[in-house]
Order: C-alpha cells, then structure tokens, then sequence
C-alpha cells in the first residue's frame, strides 16, 4: 500500500499538470459503468436520442453553455459551460448510439452527418456528469486507428481544470488522477478526429478513500 501511494504522489508531482495521465490498473476506483445492461445493436447502434442516465453519471453531447463547432464530419467543442455543470443531449441524430460490438456494448458519439451514417458514428462528442466529484477516472476509448483524441476535465461551476491531448488511440484505457488529489472533477468532454471515430466503454471512478 505504501509503495502505491509513493507511486501516485511522484507521478501526479512530476507530470507537472492539474490532471495526471497515469496506468489505469493502479487506480484502485471502485465503480464502474459498463454500458452492458443498457439497451444496443449492431451497425449504427441504438439510438440514444436524449441524454443517457445511468448510475453514478449522465451521458450527453455537450454541456449547457457550449456549441459544436465541425471540424470536417467529427465534433468539436467551443465555448464555456455554464454554472452548474448541465449535460446536453445533442440535435436529432447526432446525439449517441450504444453499439454491440465485440460481445460487449460501447457508447458512440455521432457527429453532424447523423445517424445512422457510418462516417458519423464515433466522430461525435461524448460528455458525461458524475453524481459526485471526482479525484481520478479512467475510460477505454474503442475502435480508434492511431486517431487524436482530447478530454477536457471540469468543475461543477463550470471551469476547466484541464484539456488533455491523449496519446493516439486504439483499444486503449487511460487513467487520469489530481495532482493535488482534490475531488473536484464534475465533468467530463471526449472529442476526436480519429479517421473511424471513437468509442467509450469501461468508465471507471469512485477512487478509494485510502488512496486518495
């Protein structure tokens, strides 16, 4: 145990930033929200076509405040949210679809060619609301093909905390811990320009009491 906290105070120290990228295995989180027991098919997906509410976070497009600004078929997202932290859902078709895929189900983002075109599945933007304030998280991002992919970490009120290019994508997980080890993550946007878009699966948070 002390060995794991050493590990965590030099990484969140020496990454020199309010959002730490860390290995997702030594986060000890205790929760973690799926997608599994949540309506889907294959192809496009089920549509989700208002926000997704399941236990411990919400699932929108955006949050109150903000606007899509396209960049080519894949969302971006401008503007500042505004206090408290609200997830949108997002326009007719370019909201999100919960896709079976590989025996399990993963949550896309369609961008603004909407559903159910495949060039739209995956290019959108997902954000999510916890119920709680984190101090860490992880998620997997699913289907990438070496694409850019950015997570903009925010308070209840509204401010940033952080926006965080990750490294490229693939059928990977990312952890992400405080430096200061305050739980004030509220929200969280993922937007990419990966060339087949991006999915989300295996969100994980609730970071231990006796880590943190």
């Amino acid at each position: 145990m002390a060995f794991i906290l050493l590990t965590f105070g030099r990484a969140a120290f020496a990454c020199g930033a309010a959002v730490c990228l860390v290995d997702p295995e030594e986060l000890q989180l205790t929760r973690i929200i799926t997608f599994d027991d949540t309506h889907s098919s294959r192809g496009p997906g089920h549509l989700v076509s208002d926000l997704l509410v399941l236990e411990g976070a919400i699932f929108g497009e955006r949050f109150a405040g903000q606007k899509i600004e396209p960049d080519g078929d894949h969302d971006q997202i401008e503007g500042r949210a505004l206090p408290p932290l609200t997830v949108m859902p997002g326009a007719a078709g370019q909201n999100l679809s919960v896709v079976f895929l590989q025996g399990n189900n993963v949550l896309n983002g369609y961008g603004v060619a909407g559903y159910p075109k495949r060039h739209a599945q995956g290019e959108g933007a997902i954000s999510f609301l916890f119920d709680d304030d984190q101090s860490a998280l992880s998620f997997q991002l699913r289907g990438g093909e070496a694409g850019q992919a950015r997570a903009v970490f925010l308070r209840r009120d509204g401010t940033v905390i952080m926006t965080m290019d990750l490294p490229p994508a693939g059928e990977h997980a990312f952890g992400f811990i405080r430096s200061t080890g305050e739980a004030d993550i509220a929200g969280v946007v993922i937007t990419n320009t990966d060339p087949q878009g991006l999915a989300l699966d295996n969100l994980r948070f609730g970071k231990n009491r006796e880590l943190s």
